[in-house]
């Protein structure tokens, strides 16, 4: 199983990385366009604001790779806002591979939004054997309106994605490396479950 984290500069890639091998795998950071797309499954992690983010994507010409991959790729925190239509963060056009536009949470809650929130509605191979109402964590102040390809949802001030699936693509609001044991099992379903 070779699992290829993307190395593009905007991401808590050490921590996931830890992650994968609490679970006894052994993940590769990569900014190569070769090993990413001959990956088994890709991690799109981000951390940071979206408009720079994007930026480096751009100047890795990474943005240009990730909506042409087949594999099962997982997008994680920022990693998923990018990989929507665009982003209010920095007026942030995005990869476009899901449908919805990424906005900012109102003055009526405090932003951002961290510490641990629950998932509910889960669907999808990524929640197998995962309950609903589990905790999870997260830290964001702009997030995905509930959509057709929302997958789990959760509640801050109003209901958004905490996360989304396409094809082979999928994406956590949240940050599974951080969400203990629950966080830990979404992972292993992405690694024994997830197909494009």
């Amino acid at each position: 199983m070779k699992i290829v984290i993307i190395d593009y500069g905007a991401g808590n890639i050490q921590s996931i990385k830890f992650a994968f091998q609490r679970l006894g795998y052994e993940a590769i950071l990569s900014s190569d366009a070769d090993v990413i797309m001959a990956a088994d499954k890709v991690i799109f992690p981000g951390v940071g604001e979206a408009s720079s983010a994007m930026k480096k994507l751009r100047e890795s010409k990474l943005d240009l790779i990730i909506p042409k991959l087949k594999q099962p790729v997982l997008g994680i925190c920022l990693g998923m806002q990018l990989m929507c239509h665009s982003s209010e963060e920095g007026a942030t056009e995005g990869l476009g591979i899901f449908d919805v536009d990424v906005v900012k949470f109102s003055n009526k809650v405090k932003v951002p939004q961290i510490g641990w929130n629950q998932i509910t509605n889960l669907k999808s191979d990524l929640f197998n054997n995962i309950k609903e109402k589990e905790h999870i964590y997260l830290v964001h102040s702009f997030y995905a309106p509930i959509c057709e390809e929302t997958i789990a949802e959760a509640e801050y001030g109003l209901g958004y994605s905490a996360a989304l699936k396409k094809d082979n693509f999928y994406g956590t609001q949240f940050h599974p490396e951080k969400s203990s044991e629950v966080g830990e099992k979404i992972l292993k379903n992405f690694i024994d479950s997830a197909t494009s």
